[in-house]
């Protein structure tokens, strides 16, 4: 869901040609890679996307007719766009060209959901009396979102959708004919709500398309401009401040932006020539940007659309995933920047001078731009309505905000510019969501989900800590390649059961999933965001993959926690458990940190960097025992520091 589109919107010059951060977005973003349109057709192809967008927020806030008509509309508009927006190949596109067999494909997938549309109290009433020619429209229905997935998503979640359909027609489902399983599966892949049409897609047409289109007017307003102005202002002058400021900007950006990718093109094209002329190395600066960008889907309040997806998994409001949130998303954070001001102290990197950084006194007076975000939270935290009407609200609230900032007042061609953006940023999303439906179908149907939660069960006995490494790897796995939305909803059908089964509150469970999932962007061999930095940094991929990894290493502690100690997201606890746990797990995160960096106070030896990781992982088990010796040992360690350091000041 990239809502930033990689171009920085202040009048500075951008460190690197406009054009080649356009060829990084292509190449790691499918959502970049796009048809070209000029003149008379690019004015149709942007009416389709702006009325498409218009149309899913009156549905949202109006509509009173059958889901089974509103979901497959939906979904049928999706293939309609997919074929016209995106083509079958990456590469230079010929202006104005798509290739008969795409308007071929275009017109029968669009047709199979639109036939539905057309005909949903009919085959609602038919129950199970499916005649054939309507289990081929089908199957023509569910390939042309499989293509429109392909060329917009990737091939990573084609793969596992077709590794469990095959299971499926193979010896997943009981039935002796093929021809009878292929029937049944089709019929409830498509026909019926535990596909294409179940939750994800559900949630996509109902909520997520809409807070797409939310942040596409933000974009608009210049925020995220201003988010890196003002982490200019908060940490540009400390050691090693471009670092911290691409740490703080990507933290405030990921609050609007849902995809690691767009973030670390859009924050990157600036912090990452800053971070690299203070004397970071490339690797370290793509790196940095990348474990930032990627903390952006687990920032409230977007969350990479996957907070509105895991409260209807759950069953929560949204607003009480938003606020669970917080904490474990700021100690992401706060590992990254521990190991950023560690990384430019070892170096001994200066500020951003003082001459360079934006003026807060001009800042502080563009704060209103920050107002649709927050009367966002509080309608949703107040529960005064609904999400998607939260959400409508506040795009009016954001085209007013705008109204007041002259150099950057919205008009109408970008209130079209806005729309046209939401409505193709909600194409690989939906696409995403609608496979993720047919992989949780297929797990449903076929039983494999309680064979998969059995096994691990089985080989964990009775040790959490076994059955959470485990599903860590499962996660992490299953979740490279594969976008935010559609990577949480397979970890939701496959992974979060087994967590639940062994004692994990259910919501601790899906949040544990949902950073694994996350993590897969960051994390070899396939780490997207890191290798969208190392291209703007010039670094060696590889290099920067597995510094992001080293960097995010939070994200590799906080789960762990919070599985262990829900108190981290409020549940049955108290304010002093949560305190205690606030302060252990950064201590923790601070341990493990300057283990992996190798400095403190000055260079750590192996024997200082072995009880410091040691006392940080500790931490992770909120045993008095486990908590205890870990403190010692990070203590400890910290003194040695400080009288080696004394004695050797020159080493500073």
């Amino acid at each position: 869901m990239a809502l930033f589109s990689g171009k920085k919107q202040t009048g500075e010059q951008l460190p690197h040609n406009p054009h080649d951060l356009d060829a990084v977005m292509r190449k790691y973003d499918r959502e970049s890679n796009t048809r070209v349109w000029e003149g008379k057709p690019k004015i149709v192809v942007t009416a389709i996307l702006v009325a498409f967008s218009l149309f899913c927020i009156w549905v949202t806030l109006y509509a009173t007719f059958l889901e089974e008509i509103r979901l497959t509309s939906f979904v049928g508009l999706i293939v309609l766009m997919g074929f016209i927006v995106f083509p079958a190949h990456k590469g230079h596109q010929q202006a104005n060209f798509m290739p008969w067999y795409d308007i071929v494909l275009m017109v029968l997938g669009a047709g199979a959901y639109f036939y539905f549309t057309w005909n949903a109290t009919a085959i609602i009433q038919q129950g199970n009396r499916f005649e054939w020619f309507q289990i081929i429209i089908g199957i023509i229905g569910i390939l042309a979102l499989a293509e429109v997935c392909r060329r917009s998503v990737g091939l990573p979640i084609l793969i596992v959708a077709s590794v469990f359909i095959l299971y499926a027609l193979t010896v997943g489902l009981s039935n002796p004919t093929f021809d009878g399983r292929l029937k049944y599966l089709v019929r409830n892949l498509f026909y019926t709500k535990e596909g294409v049409l179940s939750t994800p897609i559900n949630v996509c047409s109902k909520f997520i398309v809409v807070f797409i289109i939310f942040g596409a007017f933000l974009e608009r307003t210049g925020i995220s401009a201003f988010f890196i102005d003002l982490a200019n202002c908060a940490a540009g002058k400390f050691s090693g401040g471009p670092a911290k400021v691409a740490v703080l900007s990507s933290a405030l950006c990921g609050m609007v932006s849902g995809s690691s990718v767009g973030n670390t093109v859009t924050t990157g094209s600036v912090t990452i020539p800053m971070m690299k002329k203070t004397g970071y190395k490339p690797e370290f600066a793509g790196a940095v940007e990348a474990a930032a960008s990627t903390g952006g889907q687990i920032m409230p309040p977007i969350m990479g659309a996957a907070a509105f997806l895991m409260a209807d998994f759950v069953g929560v409001p949204y607003s009480n995933i938003l606020v669970r949130a917080i904490l474990p998303a700021a100690l992401y954070f706060a590992g990254i920047f521990i190991v950023v001001h560690l990384e430019a102290k070892k170096l001994g990197l200066k500020g951003i001078p003082k001459e360079q950084l934006p003026v807060f006194k001009k800042l502080i007076k563009r704060t209103f731009l920050l107002l649709p975000l927050i009367a966002l939270v509080v309608f949703v935290t107040g529960s005064m309505m609904t999400m998607q009407k939260a959400a409508a609200y506040a795009i009016l609230l954001a085209i007013l905000v705008s109204l007041l900032d002259k150099d950057n007042r919205i008009t109408v061609g970008k209130i079209i510019d806005a729309l046209e953006a939401g409505g193709r940023g909600t194409i690989s999303v939906a696409a995403a969501c609608g496979i993720a439906g047919i992989i949780g179908g297929t797990i449903t149907m076929t039983g494999l989900a309680n064979l998969l939660i059995n096994g691990i069960v089985a080989v964990a006995g009775n040790q959490l800590m076994v059955a959470l490494v485990l599903t860590m790897l499962c996660c992490i796995v299953l979740g490279m390649g594969v976008p935010t939305t559609a990577n949480y909803c397979i970890m939701a059908s496959t992974c979060a059961p087994i967590l639940i089964r062994m004692g994990v509150p259910p919501l601790a469970a899906h949040f544990f999933v949902f950073y694994f999932g996350i993590v897969a962007d960051i994390t070899p061999p396939v780490a997207l965001a890191a290798y969208a930095g190392s291209a703007i940094a010039h670094s060696n991929p590889m290099k920067t993959a597995f510094t992001a990894t080293k960097l995010a290493i939070a994200a590799f502690i906080v789960p762990y926690v919070f599985a262990l100690n829900p108190a981290m997201l409020f549940i049955d606890t108290t304010l002093p458990q949560v305190v205690l746990i606030i302060c252990t797990s950064l201590i923790g995160i601070f341990g493990v940190s300057a283990a992996l960096e190798g400095y403190i106070i000055t260079h750590m030896t192996w024997p200082q960097r072995i009880a410091s990781g040691l006392g940080g992982l500790l931490l992770i088990d909120p045993q008095l025992s486990t908590d205890s010796v870990g403190i010692a040992l990070i203590a400890v360690t910290f003194l040695w520091q400080y009288l080696h350091h004394k004695r050797r000041p020159a080493d500073l």
